[in-house]
């Protein structure tokens, strides 16, 4: 079965690598990175989404990673920007929370994008993926 592993709230990068190292060591080749955030002393955002892990992940593991924005800011006027910055540093994929309505959605409605707004991101993130040279 597939694995999404995300990134413990104050878990360092190399636990997190350790902690893939031994899910596929026990036999399991189906192994996903998330980053979704982690916890600093910053308030404006409800974590702080670490992207520089994208090329260490990259470097370091075999295994695809991808970026959680929603999670990792807890803003969604931050969502946009961040899934752009991960295209373009080669993020394999993007975790987006969309609801039709995000003010009525049962919990996360601020980082949410409504229906438009991912419209709008998957229209906007197309040269993004082209410059990190993938399609």
């Amino acid at each position: 079965k597939p694995i999404l592993l995300k990134r413990g709230m104050s878990m360092k990068v190399e636990e997190w690598l350790l902690a893939g190292e031994y899910v596929l060591a026990n036999g399991n080749p189906n192994l996903m990175f998330c980053e979704r955030g982690i916890r600093t002393f910053e308030t404006y955002t409800r974590n702080t989404l670490d992207l520089a892990t994208i090329p260490i992940i990259k470097s370091e593991s075999h295994c695809p990673i991808i970026i959680d924005p929603s999670q990792g800011t807890g803003r969604a006027d931050l969502v946009v920007a961040l899934c752009k910055g991960a295209a373009a540093m080669g993020a394999d994929g993007l975790l987006v929370e969309v609801h039709p309505n995000p003010a009525e959605a049962w919990s996360d409605g601020a980082q949410q994008l409504n229906l438009e707004g991912f419209a709008r991101l998957m229209k906007e993130l197309t040269p993004f993926i082209a410059a990190a040279g993938r399609e």
